[in-house]
């Protein structure tokens, strides 16, 4: 069953006051002022379709309840002048200002639908960058250089390297695990660490530190093995996403170079 909770229903109303109602017959009315049927039609099919569950008279009953008590609440704020201050003017044209901006931007998403062929291009540029070959790697991370030449020292005297990442790597996340960072491809580390690996072979480690913005890496390559990219069908909802925000993201520069900005 759907639970009412009356913090959903001021995004619920908003959509529901710029959609065009026609106000034929009220739901209720509130010392003078309607609820307009169609409002609360609106309010409980967004609301249903939200939650993935049907709509019941029951379920109906308690929203209307929750808008009857919202237009009680509301009035005695506009009558004790709440809405006049300068602060709740402005969060009020906030919260307009990004009803406006959602329901824009959702009506032009709709519009401009992405398609398949924009969907399969970018799939296929991913599949170009994400390489050949995965690699299964360990790291120590310390910050210095000093103490990475040392810990090499020690490796080369026989030190098992899972223990000596467990002991000084700052790479907490991956230290209890021997300082293991699982199959990844290059494309996921930073350029001079992803530099390195793929110059080692299996069971080499680096013979000098590595420097990136993170501090000093020893790195040790543990096998290799060709890569697999996700299907299309795994990513398609991301790359869908993607090119989505793309789409809107060309959209808003266009509208702001034909603006007239001043600072």
């Amino acid at each position: 069953m759907i639970q009412v909770r009356s913090k959903l229903l001021p995004a619920a109303i908003a959509l529901a006051l710029l959609s065009p109602l026609a106000h034929a017959q009220n739901a209720a009315t509130v010392n003078g002022k309607p609820i307009p049927e169609t409002l609360l039609d609106a309010i409980s099919s967004s609301m249903a379709k939200r939650s993935g569950q049907p709509l019941t008279p029951q379920i109906k009953e308690q929203i209307k309840k929750q808008l009857i008590m919202r237009e009680v609440i509301v009035q005695q704020a506009e009558k004790e002048g709440i809405d006049k201050r300068p602060q709740v003017r402005e969060e009020i044209q906030m919260t307009r200002d990004d009803v406006l901006i959602r329901t824009l931007l959702g009506e032009y998403l709709k519009a401009h639908p992405v398609t398949d062929a924009q969907i399969q291009a970018k799939y296929a540029d991913f599949t170009k960058t994400f390489g050949t070959t995965e690699y299964e790697a360990q790291h120590i991370l310390v910050p210095t250089e000093k103490q990475a030449d040392d810990l090499i020292a020690q490796l080369k005297k026989g030190a098992k390297f899972g223990a000596l990442a467990k002991k000084y790597s700052k790479d907490t996340a991956s230290a209890v695990n021997d300082g293991k960072l699982g199959w990844s491809t290059p494309g996921n580390f930073v350029p001079p660490f992803a530099e390195a690996l793929t110059h080692l072979k299996a069971g080499q480690y680096t013979a000098k530190p590595v420097h990136t913005q993170f501090g000093w890496h020893i790195i040790k390559l543990d096998a290799t093995r060709p890569a697999k990219p996700p299907t299309l069908d795994q990513l398609k909802p991301q790359i869908e996403q993607e090119l989505q925000r793309e789409e809107i993201q060309a959209y808003q520069n266009k509208l702001l170079e034909a603006a007239k900005v001043t600072e």
